[in-house]
């Protein structure tokens, strides 16, 4: 069974929020890609569109939007999501992972399109204190 940490940007108050995605609700993420809208119900916000930005894997390896699949791959880069090069003409063979939510995903990051009823600190305030 798969376990995600979902990390939430709201971009009307510029704040993130992390909530843990277990259960059923983890197993409808995958196979989403990089860039597709979800429903917030999957993530314990009801009303809310989010869109999926980004992730990494159980290794750290982050996740690229120009790269297809589950899978991870070396890559060559210049430049991107994975490797910021100090000089101009530098290039580096890198391990990213794909842009598909896969089992071994361990954090997705995820931004607000649409927002709910309730802002999403009162939301994430309430599953704090049902969990203590």
């Amino acid at each position: 069974m798969a376990d995600f940490r979902a990390v939430i940007g709201d971009p009307k108050d510029g704040k993130t929020y992390q909530v843990p995605v277990t259960g059923h609700h983890a197993n409808s993420l995958i196979g989403k890609k990089i860039g597709d809208v979800i429903d917030g119900i999957f993530v314990g916000l009801p009303g809310f569109k989010l869109q999926i930005t980004g992730g990494s894997d159980k290794d750290g390896f982050p996740m690229r939007k120009d790269l297809p699949g589950p899978r991870r791959k070396k890559l060559l880069m210049s430049r991107g999501i994975g490797f910021k090069a100090e000089e101009g003409g530098l290039r580096r063979r890198k391990n990213v992972r794909g842009n598909t939510v896969a089992p071994d995903t361990l954090q997705v990051n995820m931004k607000v399109t649409q927002h709910g009823m309730k802002p999403i600190s009162e939301i994430v305030k309430k599953e704090e204190k049902k969990k203590e």
